[in-house]
C-alpha cells in the first residue's frame, strides 16, 4: 500500500494540550484535553487520548518540541477517530488549519532535524 500523505512524518511521542474552539466557551482548565502524539508532520498529528472528540471539531493545540525546547501552537481539525480500547482510549488524526508560518517552519526544522540525527547514528 503506497503512502498518500504529502508531508514527511516522524514517529515522536510529545505531550499535547488541546482546547476546543471557540475559546470563549471553553476557558476553564477542565476543558483542556491532554494527549500524546504518535506521529507528527507539518500538516498534522496523530494523537492518543482518553477523550473522544467528534470529527470536524476545531481545536487549538499546544505541543512542545522537546529537542528544540520550543512551543508550537496551531489550530487543528479532527479528521478521523478510531477507538483503541472501547471508550477508554482513542486515536485521532488532526489536520493543522490556518497554521502560522512560524509554526510550520518549526515543525519542518524539528522533523528534518530528527531525521538527520537518526541517519547520522546509522
Amino acid at each position: 500500500m503506497s503512502e498518500k500523505r504529502k508531508e514527511k512524518r516522524i514517529e515522536e511521542e510529545i505531550k499535547v494540550a488541546i482546547k476546543l474552539l471557540p475559546e470563549d466557551k471553553y476557558q476553564h482548565d477542565k476543558n483542556v484535553v491532554y494527549a500524546l502524539t504518535k506521529d507528527i508532520s507539518s500538516g498534522g498529528v496523530k494523537i492518543i487520548t482518553d477523550k473522544m472528540l467528534p470529527i470536524d471539531t476545531m481545536l487549538k493545540i499546544e505541543l512542545t518540541l522537546t529537542k528544540m525546547r520550543k512551543l508550537v501552537e496551531a489550530n487543528a481539525k479532527v479528521r478521523w477517530v478510531s477507538r483503541l480500547y472501547d471508550d477508554d482510549v482513542f486515536e485521532m488524526g488532526l489536520e493543522f488549519v490556518d497554521t502560522p508560518a512560524e509554526s510550520v517552519m518549526l515543525l519542518l526544522e524539528y522533523i528534518y532535524g530528527l531525521e538527520e540525527e537518526a541517519k547520522s547514528k546509522e
